[in-house]
């Protein structure tokens, strides 16, 4: 068991650039939520300066939920409006050479050309890279698997993404954290196993999270998770300390928000407003 680690501290004549850029890539027509989600979640984790990459013609509308982050479009499909297509490769990577982290899933839809993008991304990228959502079904079709990173990988994944990612029908939880140790430790990643007591592993260390209930089961909560992980990279956190604070976080706002709200009516955006709340009730009182 790792101790928790704490939230970044935050120097009287910092400025935005000391708490890195993040760029997340995602969002398609009908999800455009995600990428937002997640870049909300972003800016409230404390990342200085967060930028959405996101398909052109759906660009209006993710800009749309929050003025603070910026938008980039990316080219798409001519034939499927609204979806990345693969040659906008060459776009993030442009981006991705001013980003501290870089996060690619939420919402961004599947095709064949997307699978090879996310596949080129997770052996290429240099940039600590989360992979999320439909970016981890992409990477479930990529020959060598979890293989070959070209860098610091962190990997969020629910039971079902987790099955096929390491190509099984059914794990029990136990055998499933095991799993997610080995291939930890074999390919220098970090995997978080979502679920009751979420599991965190770089296959060295491991963490069983301690906040959350069952109102998180709900559409989005997920993409919420990967802008918070993001962002406290960005803050400069290792990858495995930036998963273990972000998943305890993550569960404590939503603690924080079925206190008020009830489990069984919250939203992955209460999430996002109950963050603030967390990281300060996280944080030791100041004598």
């Amino acid at each position: 068991m790792s101790q928790l680690p704490p939230f970044p501290d935050r120097e009287a004549e910092s400025h935005k650039g000391d708490f890195g850029r993040a760029l997340l890539v995602g969002g398609s027509r009908g999800m455009t939520g995600a990428i937002a989600l997640s870049g909300m979640a972003a800016l409230r984790g404390g990342a200085g300066l967060v930028t959405l990459a996101t398909p052109e013609s759906v660009l209006d509308v993710v800009a749309s939920f929050d003025p603070c982050y910026m938008t980039v479009p990316l080219p798409e499909y001519d034939d499927r409006p609204g979806q990345i297509c693969a040659p906008a490769r060459t776009k993030i990577q442009s981006l991705a050479d001013q980003a501290t982290c870089v996060a690619y899933g939420p919402g961004i839809g599947r095709s064949e050309g997307l699978d090879l993008l996310v596949a080129w991304l997770y052996e290429h990228l240099p940039q600590p890279l989360v992979i999320d959502a439909d970016g981890l079904n992409g990477l479930a079709n990529r020959p060598e698997g979890l293989r070959k990173p070209g860098g610091l990988r962190l990997i969020p994944t629910h039971p079902g993404e987790f099955r096929r990612l390491v190509g099984a029908e059914d794990f029990e939880r136990k055998a499933a954290e095991e799993k997610s140790k080995q291939l930890a430790h074999e390919h220098g990643i970090v995997i978080v196993l979502k679920g009751h007591h979420t599991f965190v592993t770089d296959g060295k260390q491991s963490y069983h999270n301690s906040t959350g209930n069952p109102g998180l089961a709900t559409g989005g909560t997920g993409d919420v998770l990967t802008g918070i992980i993001t962002a406290l990279v960005c803050q400069g956190l290792a990858p495995f300390a930036a998963a273990q604070l972000g998943v305890y976080l993550h569960g404590l706002a939503g603690d924080l928000a079925a206190e008020e709200l009830g489990q069984a009516g919250m939203i992955a955006s209460d999430l996002i407003q109950f963050l603030p709340d967390a990281i300060a009730k996280s944080q030791p009182i100041s004598s």
